[in-house]
């Protein structure tokens, strides 16, 4: 199987920049900044990203309040704060053997880096490459991971997989299957998400947030810091 995926792939992969680099600070920025958030929106950001900070020294310099700047409009704030923290860890001890020892870096992020950066002989397995390994029973080695992830992204779909344009399908045991839909996060409008953003983005403009429940759960999350009843981006300074 894993030879007719390598085929496929050939022909259809995905151009996405970060596959040209094996730069582990550029590839954990694009791991991070694709968590939960759609690829063509990440492209460009990743791009501007790694023209203001290139190096993980870079970033690891940079204030939060800048980063957190930076990050608006790819959601989930607390995944900058711990690429920031993750930067200063590395700038000064370097890259741990345990690639989860960095903040916010768990099991897949790990594998990810370790593989596509790292050249080490490990398969990072996200929703798309588990969808595959289990609709197909076959199992593939760190070579294919490319290659699954777009797979599942592109063919291997959660709900209706376009089965007759998989390279896998002659003997995969689920071929012609359909799902049901999977359950999906709240809508953000009106939701305390869209609170928490409308708070931060009042910070950022250097405002005073009046949602005090918002900012009590992004104080929480160390994107604001309160003093004094007023309301701050954090800071490196004591």
């Amino acid at each position: 199987m894993e030879a007719l995926l390598s085929a496929w792939f050939g022909q259809n992969g995905r151009d996405l920049p970060w596959r040209e680099t094996t730069d582990p600070y550029a590839v954990l920025v694009s791991e991070v900044m694709a968590q939960q958030t759609r690829i063509d929106r990440v492209v460009p950001r990743w791009r501007r990203w790694l023209e203001r900070w290139p190096t993980v020294e870079a970033l690891a310099a940079a204030e939060p309040s800048e980063v957190i700047g930076a990050w608006q409009g790819l959601g989930y704030n607390r995944r900058a704060l711990n690429l920031h923290r993750a930067a200063r860890q590395v700038a000064e001890h370097g890259w741990p053997d345990d690639l989860t020892e960095l903040p916010g870096v768990g099991r897949y992020t790990a594998d990810a880096v370790a593989c596509f950066a790292f050249g080490r002989d490990v398969l990072p397995e996200d929703v798309n490459v588990r969808r595959v390994q289990e609709r197909t029973g076959a199992r593939f080695t760190s070579a294919a991971a490319q290659a699954l992830m777009d797979l599942g992204a592109t063919v291997c779909l959660a709900r209706i997989p376009r089965c007759e344009a998989c390279p896998l399908a002659e003997a995969c045991p689920s071929r012609g299957r359909r799902y049901a839909p999977q359950r999906r996060q709240g809508p953000f409008e009106g939701s305390f998400r869209q609170r928490r953003s409308v708070a931060l983005r009042a910070a950022l403009a250097g405002e005073q947030p009046c949602d005090a429940e918002a900012v009590a759960a992004l104080a929480r999350d160390g994107l604001v810091r309160v003093r004094d009843g007023l309301v701050s981006l954090p800071s490196t300074a004591p």
